[in-house]
């Protein structure tokens, strides 16, 4: 699958190496978001900057992410897409989550806590 971290200060920057975040890549998604979260990494930007497409799975796979973390952390979203963006604006996620140009962006904003 096309998933990776890197540590960044003090944030785990999850990478989404695939152009598409659909059902056939929602669960693995998840699956791999929450074995980081149940590895202690509670403070997460994902790199949605190389996704296209994201359907309703994909979107799911990020919110289940988010009530994973709970109060515990937080998941900032880095780098989308204008289709993508506006999957989230027509969802009204973009009131939920944190969305920030790029990783760079969300890194300097969380740097100014």
């Amino acid at each position: 699958m096309g998933f990776s971290n890197r540590q960044e200060a003090d944030k785990t920057v999850v990478e989404v190496d695939e152009s598409r975040l659909d059902a056939s890549l929602a669960t693995p998604f998840r699956d791999y978001i929450f074995d980081l979260i149940g590895q202690g990494q509670k403070d997460l930007i994902v790199d949605l900057s190389k996704v296209d497409f994201m359907d309703s799975s994909g979107l799911g796979a990020i919110v289940a992410a988010l009530k994973q973390v709970g109060g515990d952390g937080a998941i900032q979203l880095a780098g989308p897409q204008k289709s993508v963006h506006d999957l989230f604006d027509l969802t009204c996620m973009d009131k939920i989550f944190k969305i920030h140009g790029s990783v760079d962006d969300a890194l300097s904003d969380s740097s100014k806590h």
